[in-house]
């Protein structure tokens, strides 16, 4: 076939995690909240709908822009909503990189960020963490059509984070703006939002997937300075957040109530996680995040993902050339996570 550009052909495509539609599995491979999302959220969805959903929705979305910007000591004017966060990470990218030129990611983290420049028809830049998964000094550089620079904290697999005076200091290195993914922030120590203010080039990006427990609704946001989300806005679908998705945003995270005690249970159950994979001989990673990363020095781990799977137990495994391998399984309830180390116990 002739009719696809050759970036298209070529590229693998991003693989999103199993999503088993029938059956019952215990579900821990795609760090989706294990609680249901505040009541406040069903209410107006429910009011949304008997309102009548025959006109477009604010293509703006100023209701959940004026709320989380009470929220977040911001002008509503420095905030650009998305369905979903990878709906932003493709508006960013589109509006910055050209044909061509560069956007740069760390080595592992999220795999979309490189298929994003893959369809841009740019070229991805993979800097591998350190050992520790701090930031090597090489991050930092100046490069030859350097455009974008994508830095996730907490990162996925590891669940690390990366302090606010690092980033600061980076986003002010670089000669191009710097994406810092906080989809999972709400479970982490520490934030970069208020960095924002202090260097242009800092883009601060929210997901209300993980710790609102909307995953299957799709809504995220971007925090910048208002010349930045005025350029971005020109390149959003005309209409990318539907009515329902803003009124269950708006409700969402209107309840920091509801927040405070969802956080604070998987804060618990993540100690115990860490604490009973450790006890197992795994090596795993202190996580800011709703998920832990979690390699064995002495035995594979892909036949323990195989086998949690035949006992209907998902976690993810993860295998990345020049780095290694290990499971990463996201923080469940108590009950599925005690299910699941009874299950590692039994065959390790």
């Amino acid at each position: 076939m002739t009719y696809f550009r050759p970036e298209i052909k070529a590229m693998a495509g991003y693989m999103p995690g199993e999503q088993p539609q029938s059956g019952e599995f215990i579900k821990l491979n795609t760090n989706e909240n294990p609680y249901p999302a505040s009541s406040a959220v069903a209410r107006a969805v429910e009011e949304t709908v008997r309102r009548g959903l025959q006109k477009y929705p604010d293509p703006t979305a100023r209701t959940f822009r004026t709320r989380a910007a009470e929220l977040l000591g911001v002008e509503p004017d420095w905030i650009l909503c998305g369905n979903g966060s990878d709906d932003i990470l493709t508006i960013v990218t589109r509006a910055i990189v050209g044909q061509g030129e560069l956007l740069r990611l760390l080595y592992p983290s999220y795999v979309l960020f490189r298929t994003l420049a893959q369809i841009q028809g740019a070229r991805s830049e993979e800097v591998h963490f350190q050992a520790d998964w701090s930031l090597p000094d090489q991050f930092a550089e100046a490069g030859d059509d350097l455009r974008l620079v994508f830095l996730p904290s907490p990162n996925s697999p590891s669940g690390t984070v990366v302090p606010p005076g690092e980033v600061l200091e980076l986003g002010r290195r670089l000669p191009c703006p710097l994406l810092v993914d906080e989809a999972y922030v709400d479970f982490a120590e520490t934030n970069c939002l208020e960095l924002v203010a202090r260097c242009e080039k800092i883009l601060v990006l929210r997901s209300l997937s993980k710790s609102y427990a909307l995953a299957g609704l799709r809504f995220g946001f971007l925090v910048g300075q208002p010349q930045m989300i005025e350029q971005l806005v020109k390149v959003k679908d005309s209409y990318n957040c539907d009515a329902l998705s803003i009124a269950a945003a708006t409700a969402a995270i209107g309840d920091q109530k509801w927040l405070a005690e969802n956080r604070a249970k998987i804060l618990a159950t993540r100690r115990r996680l860490i604490a009973g994979m450790r006890e197992l001989g795994f090596a795993t990673v202190d996580s800011q995040a709703n998920f832990t990363w979690n390699t064995h020095p002495r035995q594979p781990v892909k036949p323990l993902y195989e086998r949690l799977k035949h006992r209907r137990i998902l976690v993810r495994y993860m295998d990345y050339p020049g780095w290694g391998d290990g499971l990463r399984i996201t923080v469940g309830t108590n009950q599925q996570i005690d299910a699941c180390l009874d299950r590692l116990r039994a065959i390790i």
